[in-house]
Parts: C-alpha cells; sequence; structure tokens
C-alpha cells in the first residue's frame, strides 16, 4: 500500500504534504476554497483534495449508483510538482479557451504547464493565485450539475 492510498481524510493528506511545498499548496488551498461558489465540498477525492458536489445536493452523483460525489477540482502534491485538476477546463471548451487566454497574459507562463485537465506548477515561486481564484469561481453547483448531466444525455445518444 502506497502512502497516499493510505490517507484516509482531508487532514492526512494536509499533514502528507511535503514541507517544501507546503506554503504553497496550502495558499492554492485557501484561494480555492474562498473562491469557489457556494455548495462545494472539500472532501478526500482519488487520493488528493477534490472539491466536489456532495450527494447531498445531487444524489445521483459521479457515476450513477457508485455513491460517488460529483467531482470539479482536485488538489494534489506531487513528487515534482502542485498540480489542480478541473474537471471544467476537460468538459467546457469555452472555459478552456479563457484560461489558455489567461495564461497566455500572466507574467510567468512558464511557470505552469497544463495536460487535458492538469494544470501543474513547478515553479513554486511563480503560482498564479489570482488565475486559481478566477477559475475557481467560473463555475456555480448548479452550472456544473447541468454540465454533467448534459454530457450523460451526449454519451446515451452515442
Amino acid at each position: 500500500m502506497d502512502e497516499k492510498s493510505a490517507l484516509r481524510s482531508v487532514e492526512d493528506y494536509l499533514a502528507s504534504v511535503p514541507e517544501e511545498k507546503r506554503s504553497v499548496f496550502f495558499a492554492i488551498r485557501e484561494t480555492i476554497k474562498e473562491n469557489l461558489p457556494p455548495g462545494f465540498e472539500e472532501t478526500l477525492s482519488y487520493g488528493m483534495l477534490g472539491y466536489v458536489v456532495p450527494l447531498s445536493l445531487y444524489p445521483q452523483g459521479y457515476r450513477p449508483g457508485k455513491g460517488t460525489a460529483l467531482p470539479l477540482i482536485g488538489l494534489a502534491a506531487q513528487k515534482r510538482y502542485i498540480s489542480i485538476y478541473h474537471v471544467g477546463l476537460y468538459s467546457d471548451p469555452e472555459l478552456l479557451d479563457w484560461f489558455v487566454g489567461a495564461c497566455g497574459a500572466m507574467k510567468y507562463p512558464h511557470a505552469m504547464d497544463m495536460g487535458k485537465s492538469c494544470i501543474r506548477f513547478k515553479h513554486l515561486n511563480e503560482v498564479p493565485l489570482d488565475l486559481i481564484a478566477a477559475l475557481a469561481g467560473k463555475i456555480s453547483v448548479e452550472d456544473w450539475v447541468a454540465r454533467y448531466e448534459t454530457s450523460l444525455v451526449s454519451l446515451n445518444k452515442a
């Protein structure tokens, strides 16, 4: 069993963040929490911090019948970087276009790189907290649930 799979709570995860990443990780975490629209909940999700639509607000959840809250954002302290996984970037081309444009306007665009929904921060002294704040506030619980349900309808038609 690896170290991350032994974690059982948000507090366990926070205690596991390496000392050299703690100040930046906690700043990113606070930025996300302060800017997320009401209704999202911080949990341990997929071995990292997760910001999800809780089952109390959306009982169907992610992957119906599995009892899993609908994820929007994940935050992880990886070996070589800190990463944010924002599912909205993967599922919403307009949001992705906005984010890529905002990244291009940054003072330090080299401070991060991206995958499909993953943003990796390798230069921890250049993390754009203002951009993270704006991204965290872009999607309400209601909008996220509606987008998810629309994607389910599209998948069922295919």
